[in-house]
């Protein structure tokens, strides 16, 4: 290898070492002779070959960091597993560096300690329904212990919450005995329900019928009232008209004739009817019932008369 081509590689080197190439989203910390220099951002930036190094490099993006599973002991003392993930960002790369060798590891590990103390406040029962409540004080609490090291944490979420297997069978036959408990309810109510619409339904249908034949009795009533009202009126007509007949010439003799003839067709109709007759002593004298009829007509005697003659 000839001198030429090891200056061209030499001043190539020299080059790399001089230009120092920054990501978007990223920073570099740069030191001189192993001491913190500056804090290089997104860019192109010279550094003095062999003597100014970049020694860390941090990406500014949200980093989600899963945190392994781990074995929690809640309030009611039952042992469950629970992971979840852990969402931070660098907010100063100084920091980052310098004020902790390495910030994952001392996260993940704050994160545990913190979600052990908070779910040793709880029940089991309270574990699932406060997930939020939990998140909340894990981020709040791990947020303020990583302010020293640059760290931001954002969010942490609770993925997994397993219980032991004996308790997640407790758990199910309790579930199942809720949910028969509330489908008696459900049904007991409805049944409830059913009868009370049937009794109105049975009153209001007595109410109808009631009003229906008070109505109807009602107009029963108005019908025999209006019947009665028009033969009263009828027959206070008649009655005058006969009377007026009556005053006349020959209308007296002409009603005697009428109630004679009305007598003798009732007498009739009764002998015709009935095979055994019972007749007043006095109307078995058939002369004496032509001188009871006399006294009303005026006109038997000389009928009588007649056929005494005959």
């Amino acid at each position: 290898m000839d001198f030429l081509t090891v200056l061209l590689i030499l001043v190539l080197i020299i080059i790399y070492k001089t230009i120092v190439i920054v990501p978007e989203k990223y920073a570099f910390i740069l030191e001189r002779f192993g001491k913190y220099k500056d804090t290089l951002s997104a860019g192109y930036h010279f550094a003095i070959p062999f003597v100014d190094q970049v020694h860390y490099k941090h990406s500014l993006k949200e980093i989600a960091y899963d945190v392994a599973p781990q074995e929690c002991i809640t309030k009611d003392n039952v042992p469950v597993e629970i992971d979840g993930i852990l969402y931070l960002k660098i907010i100063d790369p100084f920091k980052a560096s310098y004020g902790i060798d390495n910030f994952l590891l001392a996260v993940s590990q704050l994160a545990k300690t913190t979600l052990r103390s908070e779910i040793g406040k709880l029940n089991l029962d309270d574990t699932f329904a406060e997930r939020d409540e939990i998140n909340s004080k894990v981020v709040s609490q791990i947020d303020a212990a990583t302010d020293p090291w640059g760290i931001k944490v954002t969010r942490y979420e609770i993925k997994n919450i397993n219980p032991p297997k004996q308790v997640l069978n407790s758990m199910e036959r309790q579930m199942k005995a809720e949910r028969d408990k509330r489908a008696e309810i459900t049904i007991s109510e409805g049944d409830r329900a059913s009868r009370i619409n049937r009794s109105m339904g049975e009153r209001q249908e007595a109410i109808n019928i009631s009003e229906g034949e008070k109505q109807k009795r009602i107009n029963e009533a108005e019908g025999k009232g209006y019947e009665i009202e028009r033969i009263s009126e009828a027959t206070a007509n008649g009655l005058k008209i006969i009377g007026k007949a009556i005053s006349h010439k020959g209308g007296k003799e002409a009603v005697d004739l009428q109630i004679a003839q009305g007598y003798l067709e009732g007498l009739g109709k009764i002998l015709q009817s009935s095979k055994t007759t019972v007749l007043p002593n006095n109307l078995a004298n058939i002369s004496g019932v032509f001188e009871g009829l006399s006294k009303v007509t005026h006109k038997l005697p000389d009928i009588h008369q007649k056929g005494e003659k005959k």
